[in-house]
């Protein structure tokens, strides 16, 4: 099993660790949650958009623009995958890692 390459770039992959747990998260949400600048978030979410594994709608809030990410279907497959192959790198589950006190 391979890592995603689209997925693999830190950026992205805390951005689809983070749409992995919500149905929809506004771009202001997932800029400061990961403490990126815009212009990072846009250019990551437009690859991820690319690849198919997010999809981006925009609106407005009263009169301020806003953008609102999802994962789709094809995303949380990819996502899962990536999680699944780190788990094999590893040679376990993550959630059978033992506490750092249980000696």
């Amino acid at each position: 099993m391979n890592l995603d390459p689209v997925i693999h770039t830190r950026a992205r992959l805390q951005m689809v660790s983070r749409l992995a747990t919500v149905t929809e998260a506004e771009f202001g949400f997932i800029r400061d949650g990961l403490g990126l600048s815009g212009s990072v978030v846009s250019k990551h979410a437009s690859a991820l958009e690319t690849a198919g594994y997010v999809e981006i709608r925009k609106g407005y809030v009263g009169k301020c623009p806003r953008a609102w990410f999802k994962l789709t279907r094809q995303g949380r497959r990819a996502f899962d995958e990536y999680v699944a192959a780190l788990q094999q790198i590893v040679g376990r589950p993550l959630a059978d890692t033992p506490a750092e006190n249980d000696h």
